[in-house]
């Protein structure tokens, strides 16, 4: 037998299933993140930025927005750190070897002469030690969505080519500061000198440091061709950045804001890539048209300059994790093969 409902009992009924139906509209609200990094926006790491925004308002409905503070916009690599760390500003791009002052297993990343193309590169930091790395991170307010490219790094200075290991005898060169950077350069007899990118064309115009390091992309987009002479294929680190989310901020996120999040940042990661490697290719045709004078360093030179080095990594992998530099070393033979 039917029970009758009465009228005020249904309208209550059908109100309370509209909200119900209502609710996860209403769950994701609106944020704007702030997303700071170094470069200017004519670099890869901005386009992936760029991407990464594009993918994230599409996955949102246009809930979660990015706004990208390129050119160290919002500070250089340790105030943005620390920025994101205190839940300031929610999201960055730095190097991963600016991370090596509070991970310091991330310097395995800088180690010299390391890997020797783009896909044994992908394979290092894709796999499981790009992943403990990672996993290290939360404890110290940060969380990473995994690595972009920024490319090999090169050596460019106003003095002389390198074509080999003694050319760096006396050179004052703007390093990251980062330890296994000032070590290497000082294996080389290289006068390292640690400095915040920010700082570093006016150093160089100011004549105050020779030379420095960085991928052909960053060189150009930067204008180091005003005020640097020699350009030289060192190629002696492979460097990625990586996508930091400050922790508070990730947390205040719902898991399916998380997801969007991760998923946007996997997509953005193989178009940046993409992007960053074709512009890499194409700087060193555009420095060599502003008048750098470039060359490439032999294969036999660098084997000795690897060698020169070795006792840096040996020093550097005897105070990590063992488990981790274990890992980094069961990986390296895994992707050389």
């Amino acid at each position: 037998m039917e029970i009758p409902v009465k009228p005020t009992a249904r309208i209550l009924a059908a109100a309370g299933l509209c909200l119900l139906l209502a609710l996860p509209a209403a769950a994701q609200q609106e944020r704007v993140i702030r997303f700071g990094h170094l470069n200017n926006a004519d670099h890869p790491v901005s386009f992936g930025v760029k991407r990464f925004a594009e993918l994230l308002a599409a996955k949102s409905g246009g809930k979660l927005k990015v706004q990208e503070f390129p050119a160290s916009q919002l500070g250089n690599e340790m105030q943005q750190q620390s920025a994101l760390q205190g839940g300031v500003q929610q999201m960055s791009a730095p190097a991963t070897t600016s991370l090596a002052g509070i991970v310091k297993e991330f310097g395995l990343v800088d180690f010299p002469f390391a890997v020797g193309s783009f896909a044994q590169a992908d394979a290092l930091l894709d796999g499981p030690l790009g992943q403990a790395l990672i996993a290290k991170l939360p404890e110290k307010g940060l969380v990473a969505l995994g690595y972009w490219d920024l490319g090999f790094r090169n050596v460019t200075n106003s003095k002389r080519p390198i074509t080999r290991a003694e050319d760096f005898d006396g050179l004052k060169l703007r390093v990251i500061p980062n330890p296994v950077f000032l070590e290497t350069f000082k294996a080389f007899k290289a006068n390292p000198v640690p400095m915040p990118f920010a700082e570093l064309y006016g150093a160089l115009e100011a004549k105050a440091v020779d030379g420095q390091e960085n991928p052909f992309a960053v060189i150009l987009s930067n204008k180091f061709f005003e005020v640097q002479k020699f350009l030289s294929a060192t190629n002696h680190v492979y460097a990625a950045n990586i996508v930091l989310v400050s922790k508070k901020f990730w947390d205040s996120l719902t898991p399916a804001e998380q997801k969007m999040m991760n998923d946007a940042a996997n997509e953005a990661r193989g178009y940046q890539r993409q992007v960053s490697r074709a512009a890499a290719q194409r700087s060193v045709g555009d420095l060599q048209a502003k008048g750098m004078q470039f060359n490439e360093v032999a294969p036999a030179e660098q084997a000795r300059m690897r060698q020169i080095a070795k006792p840096v990594i040996d020093k550097f992998s005897a105070s990590y994790d063992p488990a981790i530099v274990k890992l980094y070393n069961d990986e390296l033979a895994r992707i050389r093969k």
